[in-house]
């Protein structure tokens, strides 16, 4: 009995004099916040690195930096003193080498979700998407011209404004058929070469100059297939490609290529699209009828 009541003093003391002297920090709702915001920064941040030519510069900076801790640890004053005075142009050296990566990156966070309703500024054409018959008439012609190995690269317009590649190629504003689409893509004619935007149910422009992506695509795959992956890196837009050589239909969008996709994995997208955006239209219409009731009351 007594060895038991003194084990109990033992451990009652070990918990006065240690466990009362821990430390534990009061944690509140914002610090939760905080934690899980630097969390999503910080993968967003290292799976943007991890995509672009920025991982092989990145490890060549982490060698660098052990290079300059080792340095410090040896205490080599010269290299130190070296490193010192350079981190200041390295930063800005920084900046100018991943100035396309930043800049991708920047568009790429203007187009989330995220700030839909609080930036929507500029996109009075917001909604205006294509119907049914020109899905079909896109589809019709993509896959004529895939069986007689025609080359096309057409751009579907979302919620973003290509306005800045319309003026690099030639007006059309033309209603999109198949046969418009298989004639200005038909070999030797004025107009075949470049890309075509597709505004609603309107070709807008062709002989468009589309930016190239910088990501490694496959060797067998042409010039057209890098535009269609860069414009799709820069824009939400959605570019199918029909290869020269093979005949083969592709679709590149959030500059992801998805190859040789069959024509009903194609209507299922572009239909998805189609209804996503009607939605938005609707809500628009009626927002708006909603303000003007609110006016007449």
């Amino acid at each position: 009995m007594t060895g038991g009541i003194g084990r109990m003093n033992t451990m009652s003391s070990f918990a006065q004099n240690y466990l009362t002297k821990l430390y534990m920090p009061r944690v509140a709702w914002t610090d939760i916040i905080e934690i899980l915001l630097l969390a999503i920064v910080i993968y967003n941040v290292l799976v943007w690195i991890k995509n672009t030519k920025a991982w092989a510069l990145l490890k060549g900076i982490i060698v660098v930096v052990i290079f300059a801790v080792i340095a410090y640890v040896l205490n080599l004053r010269t290299i130190l003193w070296i490193a010192s005075k350079t981190i200041s142009v390295g930063i800005i050296a920084l900046v100018i080498i991943f100035q396309p990566e930043l800049r991708r990156a920047l568009e790429q966070l203007g187009r989330k979700r995220i700030w839909f309703g609080f930036l929507n500024v500029g996109d009075s054409h917001r909604g205006e998407r294509y119907s049914s018959k020109t899905l079909n008439e896109i589809l019709r012609a993509v896959y004529e011209m895939g069986a007689v190995k025609t080359g096309a690269l057409i751009v579907i317009e979302q919620d973003m404004m290509l306005e800045e590649y319309i003026r690099t190629g030639i007006e059309v504003d033309g209603i999109v058929t198949s046969q418009l689409l298989i004639n200005i893509f038909e070999h030797n004619t004025p107009l075949h070469d470049g890309a075509v935007i597709v505004r609603g149910n309107r070709v807008v422009s062709a002989t468009c100059y589309l930016p190239l992506t910088d990501n490694n695509l496959s060797k067998d795959l042409g010039t057209r297939h890098r535009a269609g992956v860069g414009i799709s890196e820069v824009t939400d837009s959605l570019t199918i490609i029909v290869s020269e050589e093979t005949g083969a239909v592709s679709v590149a969008m959030g500059g992801e290529l998805i190859r040789d996709i069959d024509e009903n994995s194609l209507r299922n997208k572009l239909e998805y699209l189609r209804m996503k955006n009607i939605d938005v239209k609707s809500f628009k219409l009626w927002r708006g009828r909603f303000k003007n009731e609110g006016k007449d009351i």
